[in-house]
């Protein structure tokens, strides 16, 4: 049809009202409302007019005589008028330029719950009186609930002020937490940890904005991206690229969870706690064109950055725009233009070198978190079986992965691995930790069966309980819920206990 629904299973519910239709009282014996526009005459004859005066000339026009009128004292039932809403506030029934450039209206977003008692209605009216249907697009939004899903009611006394969130963490953490809540389909439970979560999301951003300027990362109007030459670098302009790209689509299909939680990933994970620390090494090093190149490449992504995020969390971008100086042709990022990037700025050669980088730096942490290696201890790394490629990767970023995963030194083998070391592979390459005069091998083992089996225990003692019809019939669903999820969450733990005890019993 003319018009879509989001999500689409509500087609369904509105065609089930349309074909199952009844007739519609649209008066209401109320004190507020719009009265009827209908005059009694003394027959009992009903006029219908847009005022009493032109209701009482056709009565007396009828009967020959001036008469006496009684107007009806019903009013109009409310949504009878808010139906007329998309046309009648345009000037109609004058034919206005307004009603003319903007009937039909583009999108609609409203609850479901009003789906028959006010979209309904408008379609009725728009397609009888304006010939087409009032709107393009109808975005059904979910309901925001409780954490525990229950719907908000002052007798439960579950109802969550927004003026007090906002008080306390910020209007953009609250903007934010909705936004990235807001799944097609499925209502929302607000807690309050979600949005203090997104303020820090919040704080997060703005220290990487003072680690920019710390460092004499300024925004150069004349930087063209890509003309870049370092890896890292060219590396975070194809992932924010990318990552607009992902945002810029899901908004164009009405996910803006998914909107949300991608800007979320790459300011959160890829600027932030990749980018950002793969440059630290850079920053201070002696390296004339390098440092200069980086420095402009972080402004020039902390800038996108905020322009990409400024529909989500307004306020905080505002302010560190302003702080960056505003380099841009805009005063404000409300006011300027989405912005646009060319698939030149793509480059998949540093998206698989970078990656690789994460991989091996990803891959020592989880290790060294598995076996309860202590946060400042450096471990050697021994490389073996490294291709070409691999060591000419390890010799160029030997400074950063020794850094950011904890090491002592990076040497490649040929000979068996040390007694008491652990292996992973990434690549063609095997990893090798000697980690036996740092840990006692022993204890870490006895621990890890320890921690396994109490996690197995409390699994078949929840498996009793979810086996139980008698629980499963009486408990409350968000409990049954609970015990689920902490069922998923012990094997989810079990496994990862599971996989360090056979990088150890290999050591």
């Amino acid at each position: 049809g003319k018009t879509v629904f989001v999500p689409k299973q509500w087609e369904n519910t509105y065609y089930h009202w349309m074909e199952n239709i009844q007739p519609w009282c649209i008066s209401r014996q109320l004190w507020w409302g719009h009265q009827i526009p209908a005059w009694f005459g003394p027959e009992g004859d009903i006029f219908v007019a847009e005022t009493e005066e032109e209701a009482q000339a056709e009565a007396d026009a009828k009967y020959g005589e001036k008469v006496r009128l009684h107007r009806d004292e019903d009013v109009l039932d409310t949504w009878f008028s808010s139906a007329l809403w998309p046309f009648s506030t345009l000037g109609w029934p004058e034919k206005t330029p307004e009603l003319d450039k903007y009937y039909p209206g583009t999108v609609l977003i409203t609850g479901f719950d009003i789906l028959f008692f006010w979209v309904a209605r408008m379609m009725m009216m728009g397609i009888h009186f304006m010939g087409d249907v009032p709107f393009k697009t109808v975005y059904m939004h979910a309901l925001v609930r409780d954490a525990k899903g229950q719907k908000m009611s002052k007798s439960k006394g579950n109802v969550i002020d927004p003026l007090e969130l906002i008080e306390k963490y910020g209007a953009d953490a609250l903007r934010f937490t909705l936004t990235a809540m807001a799944a097609q389909g499925r209502d929302i439970k607000l807690s309050e940890d979600r949005v203090e979560g997104y303020r820090n999301f919040g704080t997060k951003l703005w220290n990487a904005a003072r680690y920019c300027r710390m460092n004499g990362c300024e925004v150069d109007p004349n930087f063209d991206p890509a003309s870049v030459t370092y890896t890292p670098n060219k590396w975070i302009v194809d992932s924010l690229v990318t990552a607009a790209g992902n945002i810029e689509q899901a908004i164009t299909d009405y996910k803006f969870n998914e909107a949300a939680n991608t800007i979320y990933q790459f300011v959160w994970g890829t600027f932030c706690d990749w980018f950002l620390e793969f440059s630290k090494p850079i920053m201070a090093s002696s390296e004339g064109a390098v440092v200069a190149e980086t420095k402009k490449t972080t402004a020039w992504v902390l800038e996108q950055t905020l322009r990409l995020l400024n529909p989500f969390m307004p306020y905080v971008t505002e302010e560190l725009y302003e702080v960056l100086g505003k380099k841009g042709a805009e005063d404000t990022l409300i006011a300027s233009k989405w912005p646009e990037y060319p698939a030149s700025l793509k480059n998949a050669d540093a998206v698989s070198e970078m990656g690789w980088v994460i991989r091996m730096i990803s891959e020592i942490r989880s290790v060294r978190s598995d076996m309860n290696v202590p946060a400042g201890a450096k471990i050697r790394l021994l490389v073996k079986g490294a291709g070409p490629v691999t060591k000419k990767r390890l010799e160029i970023y030997d400074e950063i992965i020794r850094r950011m995963a904890r090491l002592e030194s990076i040497e490649l083998i040929d000979s068996p691995p040390p007694k008491g070391a652990l292996q992973t592979v990434v690549d063609e390459a095997t990893l090798i930790l000697p980690i036996a005069d740092i840990i006692d091998l022993d204890k870490e083992r006895a621990r890890l069966e320890k921690q396994i089996a109490k996690l197995q225990d409390d699994i078949k003692k929840i498996d009793l309980k979810l086996g139980d019809e008698k629980f499963v019939a009486n408990a409350p669903e968000e409990i049954i819920e609970e015990q689920k999820q902490r069922r998923t969450d012990a094997e989810n733990v079990v496994q990862k206990l599971s996989q360090a005890l056979k990088h150890l019993e290999a050591a």
